[in-house]
């Protein structure tokens, strides 16, 4: 096994429609970090098709891998690398199979070890891969377009969940109002942009599951009231004011999100909180994480918005590190939609 200061990953991210490739030197070192969108895409059609976002990733991947080793400076990855590391799971099959097969391909080919890395795990090491200072225990909220979770990282490698959504993910609720308003996909940059200019308390939507103590989430009821704002606003002949929907639509959701995390802080102890995910670059959402972390003293960890949504820097670091505590693959690896690691 090479020297660990030496160690040099080679990771691959299409758990959905953004290509990712990465090169990492052990955990920090960051040599490149390339990422193909499909937004433009998938925007006509109001969300992710998943029979265009395998053929486009099969479309993306080999230019994507040329150019993160050509940054990198990889010029023999048979020599140079030490490992390759891929999300095989949860994601869309037809996804995670591009990526599967691609990085079983160059493993085979190049004679290097394999690692089949869990998305989720993925965006845990998000702020790991960034910041040299982060380590367990911490509370990790994850929160993106198919995902919400509260964990607790007893570990690397050791996890507790603390709570989940019962229904949408807070990115999905994201996107349904952004529909509901005509703003297009993905919601989230539209509907944050446009809450900065309207007010969060003209519409009195409620905050998910604000009068239960435990921690868990609930989007669907939210997203229905501001459905039925909405409607009223139209039955009524009124202009729809799109940006104060917005702000009190993001107001309740921030809220919620804010509440059941001081929740999992307070029960647990611990002073360390980490938040990843698309949804973690929301301005709002990052302003009421600060605050609340100044007020209270937790260390509060923050990757900075590219790292936020799904990239393979966040794969790299996961790989690495479940490699080093003496986890491997082999060719038999398989994509797994709905792999849980808790």
């Amino acid at each position: 096994m090479p020297c660990k200061k030496d160690f040099i990953t080679l990771a691959i991210e299409t758990s959905c429609d953004d290509t990712a490739a990465a090169v990492v030197k052990g955990m920090h070192g960051i040599l490149a970090d390339k990422i193909s969108s499909q937004i433009e895409s998938h925007s006509i059609y109001g969300g992710v098709v998943p029979e265009l976002a395998s053929r486009m990733h099969q479309e993306a991947m080999l230019p994507l891998l040329e150019s993160a080793l050509e940054e990198a400076g990889i010029k023999d990855p048979a020599a140079e690398l030490s490992l390759v590391a891929v999300t095989s799971g949860p994601g869309l099959i037809g996804s995670l199979m591009v990526g599967v097969m691609t990085a079983k391909a160059l493993s085979q080919g190049w004679g290097l070890p394999l690692i089949g890395v869990n998305h989720l795990e993925g965006h845990i090491f998000a702020n790991a891969a960034v910041s040299e200072e982060l380590v367990p225990p911490f509370i990790s909220l994850i929160v993106s377009g198919g995902h919400t979770e509260v964990v607790l990282v007893r570990e690397f490698g050791n996890y507790e969940l603390l709570g989940t959504t019962r229904d949408d993910a807070a990115g999905e609720a994201y996107d349904k109002v952004s529909k509901l308003l005509g703003l297009g996909y993905p919601g989230g940059p539209v509907i944050d942009r446009l809450a900065s200019e309207g007010d969060p308390l003209s519409f009195a939507f409620p905050v998910p599951l604000s009068s239960t103590d435990k921690v868990e989430f609930s989007f669907s009821g939210l997203k229905t009231a501001v459905a039925a704002a909405i409607e009223k606003e139209n039955r009524a002949g009124r202009k729809l004011r799109a940006s104060d929907i917005c702000a009190s639509f993001q107001r309740a959701a921030v809220e919620s999100l804010m509440g059941k995390t001081d929740i999992a802080l307070r029960r647990t102890g611990v002073k360390r909180l980490a938040v990843s995910g698309g949804v973690a670059a929301n301005s709002a959402l990052r302003a009421a994480l600060e605050r609340y972390a100044n007020d209270k003293g937790i260390r509060l960890f923050l990757p900075p918005r590219r790292i936020c949504t799904d990239n393979a820097v966040m794969i790299a670091a996961a790989g690495y590190s479940s490699y080093m505590r003496g986890n491997v693959s082999d060719l038999s690896l398989a994509p797994d939609p709905s792999w849980s690691i808790w």
